[in-house]
């Protein structure tokens, strides 16, 4: 076949396909009983429309919706008093769950709980503080990740964590359970207040990772079989603390 051919051919199965194409849409618009859009729709505005930007739930209904969203989707929300009250239930859930290793995020925040001194049993490691080690791997081994969630969104039930030297995405993505400390005044009421600072930080100020997580991991798309814990940690705690 010469060069000449082979682009006519090529030009060919091109128009072949375009006129099936066209085939294709022109059948479902007839299905539908209306006529083909075939330009684009005009958007009166760009973004989000005033009223959604404007709109803000008080304290007590972001917490409320938050609770009830994130619990919809399987996982399980606890209100504390103050970083003590989140201690104990790190302590006991840990005691409960038998866990025998513990991944937390190296801030100052988790630092200050000393979980290593409750948990004697309990090996607590704290990420990238060794670089010789394989912090993934160990991620993967631990039952219980530790976190603090840099946002939350009352209105989709999502915590947001993002990744770091120290804050490394694998501490909330491999473990079998999550334990994620939400500072209230970190709980906004939309998705557009976290997504505003990204936007405002522009590219050479994005974090490594963006992570945004709406209960236990959950897949369905193998025959319809809904299956816990295959991408993800298979628990989800979200501690609301302040």
């Amino acid at each position: 076949m010469t060069e000449e051919t082979h682009i006519k051919w090529l030009e060919r199965m091109e128009q072949d396909s375009r006129t099936k194409q066209q085939a294709f849409m022109n059948d479902i618009a007839r299905r539908l009983k209306r006529p083909r859009t075939t330009e684009a729709p005009t958007h009166p505005y760009r973004g989000a429309p005033d009223y959604w930007q404007e709109f803000q739930w008080s304290s007590v209904e972001r917490i409320d919706q938050f609770t009830a969203n994130f619990q919809s989707a399987g996982g399980h929300v606890f209100r504390m008093a103050d970083m003590d009250e989140a201690k104990a239930f790190i302590v006991n859930k840990a005691n409960e769950m038998l866990a025998r290793y513990i991944l937390r995020q190296n801030v100052s925040e988790l630092a200050s709980l000393r979980l290593e001194e409750e948990l004697a049993d309990t090996r607590v490691s704290v990420w990238n503080t060794n670089l010789q080690e394989a912090w993934k791997a160990r991620a993967a081994e631990a039952d219980i990740g530790i976190v603090i969630a840099d946002y939350a969104v009352a209105y989709t039930g999502s915590i947001t964590v993002l990744s770091s030297a120290d804050k490394g995405r694998s501490v909330s993505l491999l473990p079998t359970a999550l334990i994620a400390i939400i500072p209230l005044e970190r709980l906004k009421t939309r998705l557009g207040e976290v997504l505003i600072d990204f936007d405002e930080a522009g590219q050479s100020g994005l974090p490594a990772g963006i992570h945004f997580i709406s209960g236990p991991s959950r897949s369905a798309d193998i025959e319809n079989d809904l299956t816990i814990g295959v991408h993800g940690p298979g628990i989800v705690f979200a501690l609301l603390v302040g």
